[in-house]
C-alpha cells in the first residue's frame, strides 16, 4: 500500500512541475536576434546587437561591456578593453592562478577582502612570472598548471583580452573577474 501511495505521488508531483513548467513556458518566446553583418559575417562579441523581447518593438542594446562595467568588464586601469585582433587565436590552452575574494563567485565563506585580495595576485604575478608552478601551488583552489583549452567568446572581455593577447608562455598580471583575481598563462 505504502508503495503505491508513493508511486502516486511521485506521478503527482511530476505532472504538477512539467503544468508549472509548460505554463511558463507558454508565454515566452525566443529574442529575435539580429547581427550587424560588417562584423566578420559571425556572431563577434562587439556586433550590434538588438532584441526583440515583446515582439512588438526593437530596443538597441549596449554593448555589454558598457553596460555592466564590474569584474571582468573593465581592464586593470578602469578602461574598457580593447577589440582584439584579427590575428588572435580562436582557441587557447591556459593555466591560471586564482585568488578569490568575499563577494566573488563561488568564494568560501571568510574569504578575504577585494584589496587583500588583489595585493596577494600582485605577489603571485610577480612569482608566477619566474615559476608559473609555484605560484599556482599558493593560489586558491581552482588554480591549476593547465586548466585546458577556451574559445573565444566564453569568458568576460578582460580576461578574454588577456588571455588571447597573451604571447604562448606569456604570464599576465592579475586581472579581476566574477570569480577573483586571475593570473593567467597561456600555454599554446
Amino acid at each position: 500500500m505504502q508503495r503505491w501511495v508513493s508511486i502516486v505521488l511521485g506521478v503527482i508531483a511530476i505532472a504538477l512541475a512539467l503544468a508549472l513548467a509548460w505554463q511558463g513556458m507558454s508565454h515566452w518566446r525566443p529574442p529575435k536576434l539580429e547581427v550587424d553583418a560588417s562584423t566578420d559575417g559571425g556572431l563577434e562579441r562587439d556586433s550590434a546587437l538588438t532584441f526583440d523581447f515583446d515582439g512588438s518593438s526593437f530596443e538597441p542594446v549596449a554593448p555589454r561591456e558598457i553596460r555592466d562595467g564590474g569584474a571582468g568588464f573593465t581592464m586593470p586601469d578602469g578602461t574598457v578593453p580593447p577589440p582584439l585582433a584579427p590575428s588572435a587565436p580562436r582557441l587557447v590552452r591556459f593555466g591560471v592562478v586564482l585568488v578569490t575574494y568575499a563577494g566573488a563567485e563561488d568564494a568560501p565563506r571568510g574569504s578575504r577582502n577585494k584589496h587583500d585580495a588583489l595585493e596577494l595576485a600582485q605577489k603571485l604575478a610577480a612569482q608566477a612570472k619566474g615559476d608559473f608552478h609555484a605560484a599556482v601551488r599558493h593560489g586558491d583552489d581552482g588554480s591549476g598548471d593547465d586548466v585546458g583549452s577556451m574559445r573565444r567568446g566564453v569568458l568576460e572581455p578582460a580576461p578574454e583580452y588577456v588571455l588571447f593577447s597573451l604571447p604562448a608562455s606569456g604570464v599576465s598580471d592579475p586581472v579581476d573577474t566574477p570569480r577573483g583575481y586571475w593570473i593567467v598563462k597561456r600555454i599554446e
